[in-house]
């Protein structure tokens, strides 16, 4: 390679301007970690095997700012033995100098689509939760040595279809610029807009946050709830085992499960609420796993000893993620004009964390209006998409995915926490 003229980059330098210089530089220094041959990447395939990282892995969810229960090495291994069969495992491991610096669980599963049946490198959350991705020591750095180990390995599959991915604004990027340097990045999209709770200024933030007719039925609902002695909230959430708890208190889980029968999720065919067939002894698992380990969140509210309305979460660090949330419509309402028993449990509910020093709830995606009034702002997950040119049933899928969203409103974000 010739060196380069100095006249010519002085004149390159005099054309951009000064200013257009030092806003190329500053965009270099944030690009990510250049790719480097030190870097290795193990391909896991087997539980048994993933399970010698364990420990690792849960020393690295500690220091990770969005981990949740969803993120944890026990959620993989509850999710896998029950969803596992017609899938494959593919975690992939990023070795530095000979130590592991991060994981990113990933698996490959068919898709039947009108065009055909489409092999599918995604993550193995199917649906649940709200954030994933890479976790480690250097997230960065392993996401994109784990993206160039995808990119020059054999294809064995025919879509990398990654959701639930953070916007920039909270992970830096990593998993879109990674994706975009190694060349596998076709489309990133607005996955799914969930609704946030912040907790971090208080009860009395919380409310003021609130339109004054608000903040009168806020209150007027909770003093209404506790003046009434046949009501008792109860909120379970145990120490980890380790600790000497991890107690499930199968009492209140199955109290949850009671109401959600009493409820409209007794008849939904979406196959994720807490009594459907599909998922039922999935959860209860989730469930041991979860109360084990101190990341399980149970809110019950009792009418006379018969549970009206439930919350159930888990939690990790103080933020809460909303997993269910059901009422028993035939017991009525709290009092005349006031709301019902579900959002009397979750006003509790928000109020004691507030107390607790909670820092969030996640209450899920979707704009109903019961959330729009609980949440304080909103915040987006992306879809990572990489299609191959030479897959043509891929291209297809990501033609008419490209057409449902011209077809239908648009989702306005920004990667930020909007006012609702």
């Amino acid at each position: 390679m010739f060196p380069p003229d100095r006249d010519a980059v002085a004149t390159f330098v005099r054309f951009l301007g000064k200013n257009a210089v030092a806003a190329i530089r500053r965009v270099l220094a944030r690009r990510l970690p250049t790719y480097s041959s030190m870097i290795e990447v193990q391909k896991i395939c087997d539980l048994e095997e993933l399970a010698g990282y364990r420990l690792l892995w849960d020393s690295w969810l500690t220091n990770s700012p969005r981990a949740t229960f969803f993120n944890t090495w026990e959620w993989l291994d509850n999710y896998w033995r029950h969803f596992g069969d017609g899938q494959q495992l593919r975690v992939l491991v990023a070795r530095s100098a000979g130590s592991p610096i991060g994981i990113l669980p990933l698996c490959i599963r068919t898709e039947p689509h009108p065009f055909g049946r489409l092999r599918v490198l995604t993550y193995p959350l199917d649906g649940w939760g709200t954030w994933y991705g890479p976790i480690g020591s250097n997230p960065a750095a392993a996401m994109l040595a784990v993206m160039q180990h995808i990119r020059h390995t054999p294809r064995d599959w025919d879509m990398i279809d990654l959701p639930s991915t953070a916007p920039p604004s909270r992970d830096g990027g990593r998993v879109g610029r990674s994706m975009r340097v190694v060349g596998l990045l076709s489309d990133q999209q607005v996955y799914r807009t969930t609704s946030l709770i912040d907790f971090g200024g208080g009860w009395d933030s919380y409310l003021a946050g609130k339109s004054r007719k608000s903040r009168h039925e806020m209150r007027r609902a909770l003093r209404r709830l506790f003046d009434r002695d046949d009501v008792e909230y109860i909120r379970h959430r145990p120490r980890p085992a380790r600790e000497g708890d991890g107690d499930p208190r199968w009492d209140l889980f199955a109290m949850c499960q009671q109401v959600a029968l009493a409820s409209w999720q007794a008849t939904s065919s979406t196959g994720t609420t807490l009594t459907h067939e599909r998922v039922r002894h999935f959860l209860r698992d989730a469930h041991a796993v979860a109360a084990h380990n101190g990341m399980v969140d149970t809110n019950l509210l009792l009418v006379d000893g018969r549970p009206a309305a439930f919350a159930y979460n888990y939690h990790f660090h103080g933020r809460l993620t909303g997993v269910r949330i059901g009422y028993d419509a035939s017991l009525g309402r709290t009092g005349s004009g006031t709301p019902g028993w579900g959002t009397a449990l979750m006003l509790a509910s928000i109020e004691d964390s507030c107390q607790r020093g909670d820092a969030s709830l996640d209450l899920g995606p979707g704009e109903t209006p019961f959330k729009r009034r609980l949440r304080t702002h909103t915040e987006a997950s992306y879809r990572m998409v990489y299609v191959p040119l030479d897959s043509w049933r891929s291209q297809a899928v990501r033609l008419a995915r490209w057409a449902r969203r011209k077809l239908r409103p648009s989702v306005v974000d920004v990667g930020k926490a909007t006012k609702a």
